[in-house]
């Protein structure tokens, strides 16, 4: 299928599937409508046949996008969960958490902690941390809509600061071939500091935990948690029926653990490190080649036949009953799954059919030239429009990055880093709070929390970081590139505005961290 110059059409897609959702709580047909109505754009601007050529194209899409490995990585990692509560080891966990986790806070502390420990990679990250800290959340009525948002918080934005990540290793790739940087790991560690979106929500996790002072919608999903409706979903469980009494908390940690450890060893085997070329023979230019996809579908694979032989010997499952297990965990991932092969589409949508990065980029050239000062600011506002309206920040930002790049060494080259890091911050920006990104629908599945809840209440803690990041990038140009100014005055904005939007409720009772 050749691509179609759409123009501005090419943003009515995601644009119609974004508030649909939105608008219907329902995501599923949101996306559906917003695959249909690009593919029906392309039809009429290819004269094809306006019914069938849109279904043909829909649907031809729709196989050609499907990643297959992650399809199988969630199944497993569903499939893992499911038979790790039949064992009695979810239970057991959260017997044992309970006793030395005293409180509230200290729950969603270690919550964020782990986040921030998986920062290999965020799908791993984002189905990971749900799993092992989803009983212990529930059990001090912490809402599902906020662990999903400390999962969603502490996935993208920790690993596109982490510079041994799969992130790390797709913004290297975005900068190959340009003459500008010596080094692509020596220009990813630079905008490290100037990624003010990353490092903003990462403060602002831990500054809402101390404080308590949530708003917004989550503030009334916690306020209801409190009162025992934590917002789970149907099936969003990881504890089965009948959970085994015998079982220990060892019959989690040993899973989960194998999960990890496999998961950086199949990384570094992806990634060349025992291969022939010595180029790979590190651990961090090995996880920079890996392929992350495949490397996490044999960490799962790896990680349920560690569940087998610990289990099945012991009779704490029989193997009969370990095997239908997995079909039923299995089940519980099929939603998630649906949605992500609904999201890719609609990204194939925008980006192979449409030509929206096309549209994107004569935006950026056109803005460029005259308004260098506004430059990190404009780019970090179309990044994460692109983002958001894609769901995908690693097509963001190899999108962006070619343009930017030379736009801004044509204008300021002092200014090249904090673009760079803008058009990095941008992009998490967008994948971050975007209904079709998909670590957003996973994080919704590792929590067990609905989708659209979910994004509900995150979109203003996310808007909010993004907004005072802006005005950061905005010093950023007006200073020549001063970080401590830059960064302060964004630092210094976010918790002003936290306390100033929590108070704003001041009849409703304050959350309580501890």
């Amino acid at each position: 299928m050749e691509p179609y110059a759409a123009g501005w059409l090419s943003i009515v897609p995601p644009i119609v599937a974004i508030a649909l959702a939105l608008l219907t709580k329902e995501v599923l047909s949101s996306l559906l409508i917003g695959i249909l109505t690009g593919t029906l754009i392309y039809a009429i601007g290819t004269d094809a046949n306006i019914i069938m050529g849109t279904l043909e194209t829909t649907f031809k899409l729709m196989g050609d996008k499907v990643d297959f490995n992650i399809l199988i990585f969630t199944s497993l990692l569903g499939a893992l969960v499911y038979v790790v509560g039949m064992s009695g080891g979810t239970k057991a966990y959260g017997n044992w958490a309970v006793q030395r986790v005293k409180s509230r806070r200290a729950t969603l502390m270690s919550t964020s902690g782990l986040g921030i420990l998986i920062f290999i990679d965020d799908y791993f990250n984002c189905l990971s941390v749900g799993t092992v800290m989803r009983p212990l959340c529930d059990r001090y009525n912490v809402s599902r809509a906020k662990l999903a948002y400390i999962i969603d918080s502490t996935a993208a934005p920790v690993c596109i600061i982490a510079p041994v990540s799969s992130w790390a290793a797709a913004v290297g790739s975005s900068l190959k071939g340009n003459a500008v940087f010596e080094s692509d790991m020596a220009a990813f560690i630079a905008s490290i500091p100037w990624n003010f979106y990353a490092l903003l929500s990462i403060f602002m996790v831990f500054f809402i935990i101390f404080t308590g002072l949530d708003f917004g919608p989550m503030r009334t999903s916690e306020e209801k948690a409190l009162q025992g409706n934590v917002g789970g979903i149907q099936g969003g469980s990881a504890e089965p029926p009948k959970a085994n009494p015998r079982g220990t908390v060892m019959d989690m940690l040993v899973p989960i653990t194998a999960l990890i450890i496999f998961a950086v060893l199949a990384l570094m085997y992806s990634g060349g490190y025992w291969g022939a070329d010595p180029a790979y023979h590190s651990f961090a230019a090995s996880i920079g080649n890996s392929s992350a996809a495949a490397a996490l579908v044999w960490a799962a694979f790896g990680s349920v036949l560690v569940a087998l032989l610990l289990y099945v010997p012991r009779r704490l499952v029989p193997f009969g009953d370990f095997m239908q297990g997995l079909v039923e965990g299995m089940k519980l991932m099929l939603p998630a799954n649906i949605i992500l092969v609904l999201a890719w589409t609609l990204s194939g949508v925008c980006r192979d059919l449409l030509s929206t990065p096309q549209f994107v980029e004569s935006l950026v050239s056109t803005a460029g030239g005259d308004f260098s000062v506004f430059l990190p600011a404009a780019v970090f506002i179309i990044a994460a429009f692109l983002a958001f309206s894609t769901g995908t920040a690693w097509g963001t930002f190899g999108i962006l990055i070619p343009i930017v790049v030379p736009v801004v060494q044509g204008i300021d080259p002092t200014l090249t880093i904090v673009v760079l890091s803008a058009t990095l911050a941008g992009s998490v920006f967008g994948d971050h709070c975007s209904p079709i990104s998909d670590t957003t629908i996973l994080s919704s599945a590792g929590a067990g929390c609905n989708h659209i809840e979910h994004v509900s209440t995150q979109l203003p803690y996310a808007l909010l970081v993004a907004f005072c990041s802006a005005v950061g990038y905005l010093v950023a140009g007006l200073s020549g590139g001063n970080l401590w100014l830059s960064f302060g005055t964004s630092l210094g904005l976010l918790i002003v505005a936290v306390i100033v939007l929590h108070n704003m409720r001041r009849r409703k009772p304050k959350i309580q961290a501890a």
